[in-house]
């Protein structure tokens, strides 16, 4: 766990870079504000909006980049397990299934979760208490626990995408907010100065449109990755329920 997260803060701390590389030369044109001078006027709220926005980023970007790394390994390892639980169903070892479910080159595995559930709910009933329940009733709880199994698995799958979501809904927002007060900022210059030249209202309608420019850069990528994310999860859901159904089946043969 704390490695996981040691690398989660280097993959942010590597995208607060590469954003402020790239960020940093379309401000920086000649006869232009700079980005760090651009920060420098702005007032203390539009900072703040500014800070909350970069957060928003950094978070969704470390989301999103573990989300594909965990599902990129569930993809793998799973394609890799399937036919190596069929082929000891298909013998007829059971423990050799459940064992090679649990082992730790498949810890990423969706479909090793799922069947391993059932592999040894079937065990327990066969080994302690299976001859008191009829053959539905041992096919029953086999069922319930590989239905349990597929929630949890769904749930840790989905850890982390609804908060792409709401940066993506919310960020668009917030840079609407520091844009409101950038143009608050020019029509408090003209007060000041008594002049409507550029001069006066360009600190705040650069602010304005600075803070609306972020909140579209957070929200576009974040979206983009939750729909992404979706779409693999979907995926993920349907291989799930096979291999439920699977499993099932071969339960149903085994006890017949």
């Amino acid at each position: 766990m704390e490695v996981a997260k040691a690398r989660h803060i280097g993959r942010i701390a590597c995208a607060l870079a590469g954003m402020t590389v790239v960020a940093t030369p379309a401000f920086a044109q000649e006869g232009s504000l700079s980005l760090v001078e651009m920060f420098q006027t702005m007032g203390p709220t539009a900072i703040a909006v500014a800070v909350v926005l970069f957060v928003m980023s950094f978070w969704s970007i470390g989301v999103a980049i573990e989300r594909v790394y965990t599902f990129n390994k569930a993809r793998q390892q799973s394609k890799l397990y399937a036919p190596q639980v069929a082929k000891h169903l298909k013998d007829g070892r059971l423990k050799e299934a459940i064992a090679l479910s649990g082992s730790k080159d498949f810890r990423y595995s969706h479909l090793a979760k799922v069947v391993m559930a059932g592999l040894q709910e079937y065990q327990f009933q066969q080994e302690s208490g299976g001859s008191s329940l009829n053959r539905e009733d041992v096919l029953d709880t086999v069922r319930r626990s590989i239905q349990r199994a597929t929630a949890l698995t769904a749930s840790d799958l989905k850890k982390g995408v609804s908060a792409l979501a709401t940066i993506g809904s919310t960020a668009p927002f917030v840079g609407l907010l520091g844009t409101v007060v950038g143009v608050i900022n020019a029509f408090t210059g003209i007060a000041t100065t008594a002049s409507a030249g550029i001069g006066a209202v360009s600190a705040g309608i650069s602010e304005a449109l600075v803070e609306t420019a972020l909140g579209l850069f957070v929200a576009i990528p974040a979206v983009w990755f939750y729909n992404y994310l979706t779409s693999r999860l979907e995926y993920f859901n349907v291989e799930m329920d096979n291999s439920s159904s699977e499993l099932v089946d071969y339960f149903i043969k085994k006890t017949a």
